[in-house]
């Protein structure tokens, strides 16, 4: 299985859904709070091209925040990416 990375914030209800969505498929994921550090959140923005919050990489690859997470499953790509 893939390294699952996810940038979030204790408060973002688009946080908690994606961390849900990962957890109902038994997706262990390695998280990083950006809410307390400036300097996290800045490192997250240069590698993903974008500040908001959830930022999403599966397997070093960028999949970007909540709606993107759910579209992949909606569409039947998340569980290949995560099988890969």
């Amino acid at each position: 299985m893939p390294r699952v990375e996810i940038y979030t914030t204790q408060t973002c209800p688009y946080c908690i859904a994606a961390k849900k969505l990962l957890q109902s498929k038994g997706v262990s994921y390695e998280e990083t709070d950006v809410g307390a550090d400036p300097a996290i959140r800045e490192a997250m923005t240069a590698r993903a091209g974008r500040r908001s919050v959830p930022q999403i990489f599966i397997g070093g690859t960028h999949v970007g925040g909540c709606d993107d997470l759910h579209a992949l499953d909606a569409a039947g790509k998340l569980d290949p990416m995560l099988a890969a």
